[in-house]
């Protein structure tokens, strides 16, 4: 039996909360469901170089709020909120419905583990060396606090004919313990020889007692 378990999936409702926050009935689930994915692939497509790791959305009747995480939040808005604005109006378009959009700033990009695997797809589709990119990610991500990190990269690696598979770690990672606040990220890396995959996980310590249990109510939008 293959232990593939995400990190994130298996700590969702003890203190990860869930990224798509709402309620709807059997017949509207799927079709909701399918509009959160539209939402995010669009969003990451258009506005990706805003440094983007994770979008939460929440409804409320007619009404969707669009909670965007992004490292680079200026870049996101635009000079005097022009590129927000646009944002709202095309998933008001694509939607249907009244789209509130909420900006909320990464503090350290060097301990989220998507922007880091992102980091390192990007430095490895300029060809950079894979070993030296690894090292220098660790590194970065151990000097701002983190506890422990893992990387995995598989494909077709400094453009050999056949595809392996590198890891590198620094630190714990403890993967079993669910207090431990463990960040996982992926991407590929699309190179000519190939698609490169990226796995990131971070450990940046363990969740205090008295917020391990997440209290999940309705959600309002403001």
């Amino acid at each position: 039996m293959g232990q593939k378990v995400s990190p994130i999936g298996f700590r969702v409702g003890i203190y990860q909360p869930w990224r798509s926050r709402w309620y709807a009935t059997k017949q509207d689930f799927g079709r909701l469901l399918l509009e959160d994915q539209k939402i995010r692939k669009y969003v990451k497509r258009e506005f990706g170089f805003a440094a983007i790791p994770k979008i939460e959305i929440e409804r409320s009747g007619e009404s969707v709020r669009v909670i965007i995480h992004t490292a680079r939040p200026g870049i996101l808005i635009g000079k005097k909120g022009a590129k927000i604005d646009r944002l709202k109006q095309d998933l008001e378009a694509r939607t249907g419905k009244r789209v509130f959009i909420v900006t909320s700033e990464i503090a350290k990009p060097e301990v989220d583990a998507q922007l880091v695997a992102e980091s390192i797809g990007e430095q490895l589709q300029k060809r950079a060396a894979f070993r030296r990119t690894l090292k220098r990610a660790m590194q970065t991500t151990m000097q701002e606090g983190a506890l422990g990190i893992k990387i995995r990269v598989s494909g077709r690696l400094g453009g050999s004919e056949m595809s392996r598979t590198e890891k590198s770690s620094d630190g714990k990672v403890p993967l079993q313990t669910l207090r431990a606040d463990i960040d996982y990220g992926f991407t590929e890396a699309k190179i000519s020889a190939g698609h490169i995959g990226v796995k990131v996980w971070i450990y940046r310590g363990n969740v205090p007692r008295k917020q391990k249990q997440l209290k999940l109510s309705r959600p309002q939008i403001s």
